[in-house]
């Protein structure tokens, strides 16, 4: 009885650590810039990874984006690929569209899942931005879904290179354990070439106890046109940490390059190497 009882224990353990590593991989979802700063850019709003950060980052600067990324997990095997376009110089109102393909390891084989945001954003003052969007996610594979939920943002801008922020991820409940709510507080400061950001997820639901993730990143803009980028994250749900760094290439017409780079120092001992392609019109 006593070893019937252990391996009933174990089992639930390791049902319980699997669902918290998958309940992440939504949340990794980021640019070449975002993995090279440690994931911390919600406060900054320099890309369309604000569509699926803070969604009311997507009105921070009036311009209009495209971008594609794609990222590849050299041991989990995880991949991502996907599109993006924002338009926040038509109108006040900021839009945004993101598509990711995504191919996610699984115990039991592969998993392939298409997940679509769709994003808008409103400065209410030149000081306050809100936001929301509504994501649509579609798995088939050992993993399924097919779940629709929403996120809502708020951005307070305390001067032109001060911004602090809140978003609030999942609300509607889908019952999937890939589109758990989760919270975030964030911060970002710009000055010159120099930008600095810092993001705390909070998770109240996933395990018995609160669950953070920390992260801070830095980047610097070397002659006008090489990005170069550092991060750190303290990963809660994985009890590790994860240094970040990552170049980019700006061109004088708006577009660029970036790569990034994500190293587990413990955990799961994740490789991921990211690549964006972006153009971006003022």
């Amino acid at each position: 009885m006593p070893h019937r009882l252990m391996l009933l224990l174990a089992l639930c353990l390791s049902t319980t650590v699997h669902a918290q590593a998958e309940v992440e991989d939504l949340r990794e979802i980021q640019s070449a810039r975002g993995y090279a700063m440690g994931g911390a850019y919600r406060a900054l709003g320099l890309g369309t990874e604000a569509i699926l950060g803070n969604p009311a980052a997507m009105a921070l600067w009036k311009t209009y984006r495209m971008e594609l990324h794609g990222s590849w997990d050299t041991h989990g095997k995880d991949a991502f690929g996907g599109v993006s376009l924002m338009d926040a110089k038509t109108s006040d109102l900021a839009a945004g569209l993101d598509y990711h393909l995504l191919s996610l390891r699984s115990g039991a084989g592969r998993t392939t899942g298409h997940f679509s945001t769709l994003g808008f954003a409103l400065p209410l003052t030149p000081g306050v931005l809100i936001g929301a969007s509504i994501h649509y996610l579609r798995l088939s594979g050992p993993r399924s879904a097919n779940a629709t939920t929403a996120d809502a943002g708020l951005l307070l801008r305390f001067s032109e290179g001060l911004t602090a922020g809140f978003s609030a991820h999942n609300l509607i409940d889908t019952h999937n354990d890939e589109l758990t709510r989760y919270y975030s507080g964030h911060v970002g400061y710009l000055a010159g070439n120099l930008a600095l950001a810092g993001d705390v997820r909070a998770d109240f639901e996933t395990g018995e106890k609160t669950l953070f993730t920390y992260s801070v990143g830095t980047e610097y803009l070397l002659g006008q046109s090489i990005p170069v980028r550092l991060g750190y994250t303290y990963d809660g749900f994985h009890k590790a940490s994860r240094l970040g760094v990552g170049l980019g290439f700006l061109t004088g017409e708006g577009g660029g390059i970036d790569i990034g780079y994500r190293h587990d120092l413990g955990g799961e001992k994740a490789r991921v190497l990211a690549l964006s392609i972006k153009l971006q019109v003022g």
